[in-house]
């Protein structure tokens, strides 16, 4: 069953949590399900560990061949690993930066992607769904070149990719955290390796500040909300990672 993250005057913002195999080989993922009166968009649809319960589950609430777009923070496989799928399923449009509109074709049967993708350039855009708009937020080296976050204004939602991640399993990932300390030990390695540098961060800080986060929804693990969101961003404000902490011995060729 996915969470309800909002319900609202025909706006809905679901999030799916536990559509891959609990202990198994594969990182947990979320994947998010996003209606506006009769129409729907997926953000970040999974690979193909998640396509046949994503798309079963979708059905109870909203059907899938209505779905107008797939919307993707990146390009990695537990992203959009399943576009093949989903390609042949809907007649959705794609919509990725355009750093990856020229590689995700590789995820598809020979021309199943032609017309249908739409590259985010780098400064952003909007989406459209339904009344409202997805806000497509830059979001570059956190942790791709090419990555965008997904912000909801009727919902206060930040679909943040994968900032904001916290390590763990699909039960725990249903639950919002509302204060950082609840979640920081499941997420402070994953963000000093994954994120780029300080100086993205601060960017992203200052950018994501100026907007009324009610909830930020990572696709992995659980949701932060109410103190969390603020505290949050005033701890990635301040983290060194990525390049900050690489030196010489990380650079250096292996002994026997």
């Amino acid at each position: 069953m996915p969470t309800v993250l909002y319900d609202q005057d025909g706006h809905r913002c679901l999030m799916f949590t536990d559509l891959t195999e609990e202990g198994g080989e594969a990182v947990q993922s979320n994947q998010f399900l996003v209606v506006d009166g009769d129409t729907g968009a997926v953000i970040d649809p999974g690979g193909n560990l998640a396509y046949s319960e994503l798309y079963v589950g979708m059905t109870q609430h909203f059907a899938p061949s209505r779905l107008t777009a797939l919307i993707a923070s990146h390009a990695d496989p537990d992203i959009i690993g399943s576009l093949d799928r989903w390609t042949t399923a809907t007649q959705a449009k794609i919509y990725v930066s355009k750093v990856w509109e020229r590689f995700v074709p590789h995820f598809c049967k020979p021309g199943k992607t032609t017309g249908r993708v739409v590259g985010i350039p780098d400064a952003g855009m909007h989406i459209r769904i339904g009344r409202h708009a997805l806000i497509a937020l830059p979001a570059h080296f956190m942790h791709s070149e090419g990555n965008f976050q997904f912000f909801d204004p009727p919902s206060g939602i930040l679909f943040s990719g994968d900032l904001g991640v916290s390590i763990g399993s699909g039960a725990q990932a249903r639950h919002a955290a509302t204060s950082l300390d609840e979640v920081l030990p499941r997420m402070a390695a994953f963000h000093r390796r994954y994120m780029v540098s300080n100086k993205v961060l601060r960017l992203w800080a200052d950018m994501v500040s100026t907007l009324p986060i009610r909830m930020i929804v990572p696709q992995h693990g659980a949701p932060l909300a109410g103190a969390a969101v603020g505290e949050f961003i005033a701890w990635v404000r301040e983290l060194e990672c990525g390049i900050d902490l690489m030196g010489p011995a990380d650079y250096a060729v292996p002994s026997h």
